[in-house]
């Protein structure tokens, strides 16, 4: 499953609703990559579309029984995996490394803003 679908699944788990403006903008894809996306979802049954009531310029995604439940195994299998990635290491070590990303997110941050 791709980076996209997994994040337009979870993001709906859990928002609940959202319209299909506010998935492209959270996801940093076009209009036309979110509706093939969600398109596609509901194709499988894991999601499903109407027009917005109050505004039918806007189209409105949310996910079915079975694309919550889709979802949420992948948060489980997510979760599992992250388990295993950090076996071993302490709490102590895994704020050093965050406040390590952080610093580096910093400084490129501010070479990109001196360009």
């Amino acid at each position: 499953m791709s980076a996209h679908r997994v994040q337009v699944l979870v993001r709906l788990r859990r928002q609940g609703e959202t319209s299909h403006s506010d998935l492209r903008q959270a996801l940093g894809v076009d209009g036309a990559s979110i509706t093939r996306l969600v398109k596609e979802l509901e194709g499988e049954g894991l999601a499903r579309r109407r027009l917005d009531p109050s505004d039918n310029r806007y189209t409105l995604a949310a996910l079915t029984p079975d694309g919550e439940r889709a979802a949420a195994d992948l948060e489980r299998s997510h979760q599992a995996y992250q388990e295993r990635l950090l076996d071993g290491v302490s709490a102590d070590e895994r704020e050093s490394v965050l406040r390590a990303l952080r610093h580096i997110r910093t400084n490129i941050t501010q070479q990109e803003e001196r360009r």
